[in-house]
Parts: C-alpha cells; structure tokens; sequence
C-alpha cells in the first residue's frame, strides 16, 4: 500500500475539519423555538385561558366541530376571545426572515411522482389538523421542499430547520399564516 504524501494528509484533515466546522456553524445558526414564540401575546393569553366548558366536549360528538361549537353556547367574554385566538392569523413581525429549528408533526398536502412529500403543513401535535380544537393558522407553517421527504408514519415528528416567513397560505385541509423555506427535516429524536 502506497504512502499518501504528507501535503495531502494536512489538506484532507484541514478540509475534513474546515467542513465540519462549516457545518456545525451551519447547525448553530438556527434557534430552536416553540410553538408558542410564534403567537402574539394577547393570543398566547387567550389560548391559555379557555372557557371551561370546552372541557365537556366529546370526542366524536356533534360539538366536536368549530362550525357548531360556539353556536351552541351563550356568547361571552371569554369563549369569544378564546374562539378568535382559535382562527387567529396575526403574527409576530420580528418572525420575519428568522432562521429557526422546530419540532413538529408533517401533515402532507402534496407528492411527487416516487411517493415523497413535498408540500406540507407542519404542526405543533399529532392530528392536529382532525381533531378539535385544530391550531390557529399562526400555529401552522406550510412548507414547499422539492427535494421530497419519506413518511412512512404521520406520528413521527420531525425537526425542520428554516427560514421563517409571514405567508398566509389556505386549502381545504387547513390555513397558515407563516410558511418555513427548509434547510433540512430529520426525524425527531430527544
């Protein structure tokens, strides 16, 4: 077996090391944030605090809907705030063109012709998008990643690293108000 000459060995290592550098500066750009960072205060607040008779709700039942939810119920202070944050696109401004690392559940909108993902909605939890209440529209960021993603399981969350943007996007799975341009999704490990 030839020697490698010892110029090749210093370059190769110094390469090797410079391109893990790179990426690991690349790695630390982005903040991981929670969901929550992208809500306004005031609908922090009043998702935090829900009337208590959303607790009554049965899975599966006809309240089981925000069509015939609230016109069931008296109106009041509460569940009319609680019910604005629940279709709430306002956003927060600073969000703008941040670079973020964020946990979430892939709800696929579109493919590509070998089965991969390609459009999506990313949301904070599992049948986000089925099951009552469904987060707010500044709690879903649509996603476009042309490279395609394999899910096999739509339990599995994934982190997706990206740019944020203020994007309303709408279809008849659901509404976003932000959209993420991704660097990259891995599936989430702890």
């Amino acid at each position: 077996m030839a020697a490698w000459p010892l110029w090749w060995l210093l370059w190769f290592m110094l390469t090797s090391a410079g391109i893990q550098a790179v990426l690991a500066g690349e790695a630390r750009q982005y903040t991981v944030i929670d969901w929550v960072d992208l809500l306004p205060d005031d609908d922090l607040q009043a998702l935090m605090n829900p009337p208590s008779w959303l607790l009554e709700v049965e899975d599966g039942s006809e309240e089981d809907s925000l069509d015939t939810l609230f016109a069931a119920r008296e109106a009041d202070a509460v569940g009319d705030r609680f019910m604005q944050a629940l279709k709430s696109a306002n956003v927060r401004p600073e969000m703008q063109g941040r670079p973020v690392r964020l946990p979430g559940f892939i709800v696929p909108l579109s493919f590509d012709q070998n089965r991969k993902v390609i459009e999506f909605f990313l949301v904070p939890y599992f049948g986000a998008c089925l099951h009552l209440p469904p987060p707010p529209p500044n709690q879903i960021l649509y996603v476009e990643y042309s490279e395609g993603i394999e899910v096999e399981n739509l339990q599995q969350p994934y982190w997706v690293d990206g740019k944020l943007a203020i994007a309303t996007t709408s279809n008849r799975t659901g509404s976003s108000a932000y959209s993420l341009i991704p660097a990259s999704i891995e599936e989430y490990r702890e």
